[in-house]
């Protein structure tokens, strides 16, 4: 039992770190777009923050993964190794075709997957799925209402300025919006690992009668998603960044700050949001205060069908690897 707690606190970290991969795009396209930092610059500085929320946040998203999706009382072993390897298989793929997905999503899906293919429907916590199904449409919509607003703050505000100075400020700027942007990015999507293996230990007794995150798993998530941030998804960075819409220091401040202000305030209710959803809404809020014909609509709509397609997606594979697993007789 014990080497297989091990074999799956391993895919749990490798599946941190494609999701920072993946996720890369996130928190670097709209610097990389503006030409404020070169690719390699802009992911040095996003896995340097992703790994600083370490210590700045608590950990309310990972209890309400580890405690808020599935019923901890069916949970077993074999079972999060399904979800693990569902929830991997469709988030490598996307990253690999170039499509900016939910791997919080993914995640999410393979729990559902072999959580139903284990026990049922039963097997799932109704109120916490509700609150990921209704993040699923906000997510989106809060970032793009609110880069809409900062960039139509930040037009009036500069409204006298020439368009050089005004570049000059927010090249400064979009540093500092990078920046809390993977800080929020880190905060919640790392978190959603934690409860992943918070979940495996204390379903196998590690953690004793009371569900909490050990210090060493924080740290090593955390570090997890960095390192994947650092890898860097480079289909991905170039769909979120190059070819959604065009962008200059001035939207890629206010589509950042719109995003990260999302994602910080979900973090501190405890919600796993997509950070994917919500910088992809930003940018096509910023995108709008130019004109509607900026935004890449094709691309867009391609965009939200890989969205709408994950949870099923990744539940489908992760029910199908639980039935592979209880073949192999593992206990659980």
């Amino acid at each position: 039992m014990m080497v297989l707690i091990v074999v799956i606190i391993f895919l749990a970290l490798l599946f941190d770190f494609i999701n920072g991969m993946n996720d890369a795009a996130n928190s670097v396209a709209t610097v990389v777009s503006t030409r404020v930092l070169s690719p390699r610059q802009a992911v040095l500085w996003a896995a340097f923050f992703n790994f600083a929320a370490a210590f700045l946040f608590g950990v309310h998203v990972a209890n309400t993964i580890g405690k808020g999706v599935i019923d901890t009382r069916i949970v077993t072993a074999p079972m999060i190794l399904a979800a693990l390897v569902g929830a991997i298989v469709w988030s490598y793929l996307c990253t690999h075709y170039g499509f900016p997905i939910s791997v919080s999503h993914a995640l999410v899906g393979g729990l559902i997957g072999s959580a139903v293919a284990k026990s049922g429907v039963k097997a799932l916590v109704v109120p916490g799925l509700l609150k990921i199904s209704l993040f699923i449409v906000l997510a989106p919509l809060i970032g793009l209402i609110l880069g809409y607003l900062i960039m139509l703050a930040v037009l009036w505000t500069c409204r006298r300025r020439t368009p050089q100075t005004v570049d000059r400020w927010f090249r400064r700027l979009q540093l500092l919006s990078a920046a809390l942007y993977s800080i929020g990015h880190g905060t919640n999507d790392a978190q959603k690992t934690m409860g992943i293996i918070a979940m495996l230990l204390f379903s196998t007794g590690k953690l004793g009668s009371t569900f909490y995150v050990p210090s060493w798993v924080i740290i090593s998530c955390y570090l997890a998603i960095s390192l994947g941030t650092l890898s860097g998804g480079w289909k991905v960075i170039e769909t979120m960044g190059m070819k959604l819409t065009k962008l200059r220091p001035v939207h890629g401040f206010s589509a950042e700050t719109a995003a990260a202000s999302s994602i910080l305030f979900s973090t501190f209710l405890g919600v796993p949001v997509s950070t994917t959803h919500t910088i992809t809404g930003s940018i096509i809020g910023v995108g709008a205060t130019t004109r509607l014909s900026a935004i890449r609509w094709g691309l867009a709509v391609r965009i939200v069908w890989a969205w709408i397609l994950t949870i099923p997606g990744s539940a489908l594979i992760s029910a199908l690897s639980w039935y592979a697993v209880s073949l192999l007789g593992l206990p659980g």
